[in-house]
């Protein structure tokens, strides 16, 4: 005896087909939208901590507009400068925080508060970084996710550790 829901799992419709590939492209914006993402690094801004080209790293997107972002995490965001692009660059500072605006050893010694909903960045290679010495504060709302690990090279593959220590006062 023929059934209509067997005849229809042996040949799916063009409809059907549709339907599914529009899932898995939904389920997988979901995915790296939200929940994590790999990503290739490039650029001199990161020396020594990621190399100039052919880095990846896992990017957690649960930290997604700077939620539980701490001083001396690594982040990737969207660049403010150059809409379309992203970035990576640590936190040096957050709502409320003092830093000094300029490179350290510079004759300027200005102080800036980060105000509230903002970061402050930097790359670990300052003299060839462009950060929010540049831009300044960095809305929130523009940070991607946290990196976790640096996972190719194979061989180099890490975690990535906050390497900034409290300072005793």
């Amino acid at each position: 005896m023929f059934s209509p829901f067997s005849l229809r799992a042996r040949n799916p419709t063009i409809f059907g087909l549709v339907l599914n590939l529009t899932k898995l492209f939904f389920g997988l914006h979901l995915f790296t939208e939200y929940v994590a993402q790999t990503k290739l690094t490039a650029g001199y801004s990161m020396l020594p901590t990621l190399n100039v080209e052919n880095d990846w790293v896992y990017v957690s997107c649960f930290y997604r507009r700077g939620r539980g972002v701490r001083v001396g995490d690594l982040v990737t965001f969207r660049h403010p400068m150059f809409p379309g692009t992203g970035a990576c660059k640590r936190v040096l500072g957050l709502p409320g925080d003092f830093v000094l605006r300029d490179t350290p050893g510079s004759d300027s010694g200005m102080m800036v508060q980060i105000p509230e909903g903002h970061c402050w960045l930097a790359g670990d290679n300052l003299p060839d970084s462009r950060d929010s010495r540049d831009y300044g504060p960095l809305p929130m709302a523009l940070i991607k996710g946290k990196v976790i690990a640096k996972i190719l090279p194979f061989t180099e593959r890490k975690w990535m550790e906050n390497t900034l220590k409290d300072v005793d006062s």
